[in-house]
């Protein structure tokens, strides 16, 4: 199924924390994986190619700080948040963290509210949609929230797989987008879709955008896939 929700993979290996993590995070309409060690988490975030990851620091075998190296080190995954989580709390170690590359430090014990608020400052980054934001792209506006898109002030009717895809070029204007990331994007992993219907929803797209004038904003990148600008 296509992704309505941003994914989290939260790695802990103490059960009370990691049961704590996915109830909250599941109240505040995220989507849950869930690793208890190192091993477990790499093999998930191949799978199900999350959002963003809360990571421990301590856990057996392959420590956090191993895994946020390998993960940032990795063109498929470095672009993926990573929020550590440890009972380090010395500057020094928050460094070692923070220049291994993870995008935030929380130490523990910490407030959930807080945790909260800094899982949705990092997809606010990278999947602002996903945290109902507002995106502009020229004269183009998607409403998150609303499910409205309007263009030249004037309202755009788009099918719920249009509105996914827009949403998609929308969130990185100028990236090249192939058509197996649009169709893990747009439609998930779990059906299978012929490529060639990303042709058919681009298309759909595109007579959409241009219903009240003007260019395509659209660019097909031969050989490689589609960008927005």
């Amino acid at each position: 199924m296509a992704r309505e929700h941003p994914t989290v993979l939260v790695v802990e290996d103490e059960p009370a924390q990691r049961e704590v993590l996915a109830y909250n995070l599941k109240a505040e309409g995220f989507d849950v994986e869930t690793a208890e060690d190192g091993d477990e988490a790499l093999l998930l975030v191949d799978e199900v190619k999350p959002d963003i990851v809360v990571l421990d620091w301590m856990l057996p075998g392959i420590s956090g700080i191993e895994i946020c190296r390998r993960l940032k080190t990795r063109p498929e995954t470095q672009a993926i948040p990573i929020l550590m989580l440890s009972a380090r709390s010395e500057e020094v170690d928050k460094v070692r963290g923070l220049e291994t590359g993870a995008d935030d430090y929380v130490v523990k014990p910490y407030s959930v509210m807080e945790l909260m608020a800094r899982v949705r400052n990092q997809l606010r980054r990278v999947r602002p949609a996903a945290v109902g934001e507002r995106l502009e792209y020229q004269d183009i506006v998607l409403n998150a929230e609303t499910h409205r898109v309007t263009r030249h002030d004037k309202p755009l009717k788009l099918g719920p797989t249009e509105f996914r895809l827009l949403t998609t070029f929308m969130e990185k204007p100028g990236r090249v987008w192939s058509r197996e990331q649009l169709l893990d994007r747009v439609w998930g992993r779990d059906i299978y879709v012929d490529s060639r219907t990303v042709d058919v929803h681009i298309g759909r797209l595109r007579k959409a955008l241009c219903s009240h004038g003007g260019e395509d904003p659209l660019r097909t990148v031969r050989g490689a896939g589609y960008a927005l600008g």
